[in-house]
């Protein structure tokens, strides 16, 4: 039997070599080839026994010998125990009934382990530590874009354009950013004054689902990088293959080009690549997109999946208008939640319709408009700065805002919305709301003709 579990786990190690930690059990690992991971060291990873017959299996790697303190915290009501196995055989058992179920395991370093959580009595959360795993030793480590191996084989049908050298080059970044970018020309300012001091000439991805390769030679020169690499990820098989998932965890930048923000979500979100992606700011890296790469930045998504894009005239004749749409559970970026972005924004007078998504999503929801060829970027304590020709438009709620008509089938009145006009080099906390920026009170009514109260543009 373990010389069985020894070679299919030969293959997941292979395909999960270069996946970052985890802190959260994902569905379905109930069986050891399944098995969830990598496991790190000190990472709490949270997880749930939800029926009599579940159990969770994880995996680590470990290549010394070493000792590990493994630790299983669960309800006090509940007796959960958990298993540890090398390829060949079960290590330990820890089945005492105390909470939390402890101990420590002496391990050789024979490379692949895993952990299996079962349950004697009773179902809920759990919470597992697993201290002692070296550094690097979980097939990953910690995330970073220097320790992720060989290059996978990319997969057949995946386009992909590649300017520059294929090989990994290791750059140490520091603190990483968001570049949130309004569409039409490229502000290429923004670039070379945040992008390229950050990524010391390390390698660029740029994320499509359409498209060439436009963004090569243009990155590749305005930044100084060693490569910058386009990948047609059109379809949710590359989104979930390894290649994909190595190719955006090695990167110092990720750019997202303009397109279709309702594709990126069907084809991408629940996937390796999704994951990968939120995984970039954390390590370090330098996010960022245009137009539709922008708009799915925020938590909050507008998403015109098969239906036409919203007018602010159609959006503010009813908060249920058939053309809204909003997702939301894509990327977890920090700073941006509880927003909601939008691009080519005075051009195609998207004012109203942010006030309307505004209005239908929960109180205290902020919003970014920002025109084309213009940019800000975000550090990752919230700080931005704006670059480019036009104008960043911040809009946040406070006491005095109003949702004075906010139901379906009804038009819009949404009162006193603080609007924030900023110009190039002009800066914004979006985390504190520090600004020197002195805002204006705005909004909509859609009973009439001309909805907006007070002109929002000036």
């Amino acid at each position: 039997m373990f010389a069985r579990i020894a070679l299919l786990f030969s293959c997941l190690l292979v395909g999960h070599s270069a996946f970052a930690c985890i802190s959260q059990e994902s569905e379905s690992n109930e069986a050891e080839p399944d098995a969830d991971g990598p496991v790190c060291s000190g990472q709490l990873v949270d997880g749930a026994i939800g029926s009599r017959r579940d159990q969770d299996w994880y995996y680590f790697n470990i290549e010394q010998p070493v000792t590990l303190d493994i630790t299983l915290e669960h309800h006090t009501s509940d007796d959960f125990d958990w298993y540890l196995y090398d390829s060949q055989q079960q290590l330990y058992r820890a089945e005492t009934g105390a909470v939390p179920e402890r101990a420590s395991v002496s391990v050789d370093g024979a490379g692949l382990y895993t952990l299996k959580v079962a349950r004697y009595r009773g179902q809920g959360w759990y919470s597992l530590d697993v201290s002692g795993i070296p550094a690097g030793g979980s097939g990953g480590g910690s995330g970073g874009q220097c320790d992720l191996g060989v290059r996978p084989a990319k997969p057949g049908g995946l386009t992909r354009y590649l300017t520059g050298s294929e090989a990994d080059i290791c750059v140490e970044q520091g603190e990483g950013g968001l570049l949130v970018m309004g569409g039409g020309s490229d502000v290429d300012a923004a670039f070379t004054r945040r992008v390229k001091p950050l990524i010391g000439g390390g390698d660029v991805v740029v994320l499509r689902t359409s498209g060439s390769d436009g963004y090569n030679d243009y990155l590749q020169q305005l930044l100084a990088a060693d490569s910058v690499e386009t990948l047609i990820v059109d379809r949710r098989q590359y989104a979930d293959d390894e290649y994909v998932a190595w190719v955006v965890r090695s990167a110092e930048f990720v750019w997202i080009a303009g397109g279709d923000q309702s594709d990126y979500l069907n084809q991408w979100q629940g996937t390796e690549l999704q994951q990968a992606l939120d995984e970039v700011l954390a390590r370090g890296g330098v996010l960022g997109g245009t137009s539709a790469g922008a708009a799915v930045q925020s938590e909050h998504i507008y998403d015109p999946d098969g239906v036409l894009g919203v007018y602010s005239s159609e959006a503010v004749t009813d908060l249920c208008h058939a053309y809204v749409n909003i997702s939301t559970g894509f990327l977890g970026t920090p700073v941006m939640q509880n927003l909601i972005v939008d691009t080519h924004f005075v051009e195609r007078d998207r004012m109203g319709r942010l006030m309307v998504f505004m209005a239908a999503l929960p109180v205290g929801i902020g919003g970014i408009g920002v025109d084309e060829a213009t940019s800000i970027f975000f550090s990752t304590d919230g700080s931005g700065i704006v670059d480019g020709s036009g104008h960043v438009y911040v809009l946040a709620e406070d006491g005095a805002t109003s949702r004075t008509q906010a139901s379906c089938g009804e038009p819009v009145i949404y009162e006193n919305v603080l609007r924030y006009q900023l110009s190039e080099f002009e800066q914004f906390n979006i985390v504190t709301g520090a600004t020197s920026a002195v805002p204006k009170r705005i909004g909509v009514d859609g009973r009439y003709g001309s909805f907006y109260i007070n002109q929002p543009y000036q």
